[in-house]
């Protein structure tokens, strides 16, 4: 699997969503800032809905903004030692089913197909992005969800 092209394809989607929301970031400035939402009363709030949903779109642009810059600067993800570090490819097994996962430095919970599988970009922050790191191919991760253990074992890493 070619993990240049995925974190192109990564960077591709990102960028597109960064389209998106500067669209929607500027519509709702226009709607927090148009005379119809001048409130008429004490408890007319119109604008400050307004002015609240627009700050929410001018930090989701800066997260996707964050997480562009952090892709564009990210180096492979498998040490010398094939341990995972943040960059890797992983392919798990959980439950007797394969599955793989982009170990990344933001962006989580995006899903992309790529090279016919589907992968889930996952970040060092979520409960099996800290689990992975620094594990390597025949290593076991346990994590408790929901009071729940889960288990997943490391197939592939590249």
């Amino acid at each position: 699997m070619n993990k240049s092209a995925l974190q192109q394809q990564i960077i591709a989607t990102l960028e597109a969503d960064r389209e998106v929301a500067k669209a929607v970031l500027a519509a709702t400035h226009e709607a927090a800032t148009h005379a119809e939402s001048k409130a008429e009363n004490k408890y007319d709030t119109r604008g400050l809905e307004a002015a609240y949903l627009a700050d929410g779109q001018r930090r989701r642009l800066h997260e996707i903004e964050t997480a562009l810059a952090a892709y564009r600067n990210l180096l492979p993800g498998v040490s010398s030692d094939g341990r995972v570090r943040v960059g890797a490819l992983l392919c798990l097994d959980h439950d007797g089913a394969e599955r793989w996962f982009f170990l990344g430095p933001d962006a989580a919970g995006l899903k992309l197909q790529h090279d016919g599988r589907e992968i889930l970009v996952i970040s060092p922050r979520s409960p099996l992005g800290q689990g992975l790191l620094g594990r390597q191919v025949g290593d076991e991760v346990q994590l408790q969800v929901n009071g729940q253990p889960q288990c997943y074992d490391v197939l592939e890493v590249h």
